[in-house]
């Protein structure tokens, strides 16, 4: 048997393998989206709250165009001062960011291993406290 003819079937056994390995890798990465999601829904199971302020609310410009809505605060963890934001842009439907009022206190959920990353509001949580218009 001539050793040369084997070369073609175990180069179309080997791309096969990487093309298969390739598109199993590719379904199962994550968008953005997705991944700040997972950090928001951790964040509201296992955070632990404090208080802090509300210092700002910024439209800024993104790459595709649409501008992202930033909830810009900060809070106290342990005498440490952080200041953080947030995106909110896919969290609309959850807050009126024009009725936001700033230099007011609201609840910041942290995460105990690593107080800098925090969030205001989550899917079925909210830090922003509702006060009654004057």
């Amino acid at each position: 048997m001539n050793p040369l003819r084997l070369y073609p079937t175990i180069f179309f056994c080997v791309a096969v393998v990487a093309a298969g390995a390739a598109a199993v890798m590719r379904r199962g990465r994550k968008t953005p989206q997705e991944l700040e999601r997972e950090r928001r829904g951790w964040l509201n199971r296992n955070g632990r709250i404090t208080d802090g302020t509300i210092t700002d609310v910024q439209e800024v410009p993104s790459e595709s165009g649409e501008p992202l809505q930033m909830l810009i605060y900060q809070y106290d963890i342990a005498g440490v001062a952080y200041e953080a934001s947030q995106d909110v842009t896919y969290l609309r439907q959850h807050v009126d960011l024009h009725s936001c009022r700033l230099s007011l206190p609201a609840s910041i959920k942290y995460d105990p291993h690593n107080p800098g990353n925090s969030i205001v509001i989550a899917e079925g949580w909210s830090g922003l406290r509702k006060y009654p218009r004057s």
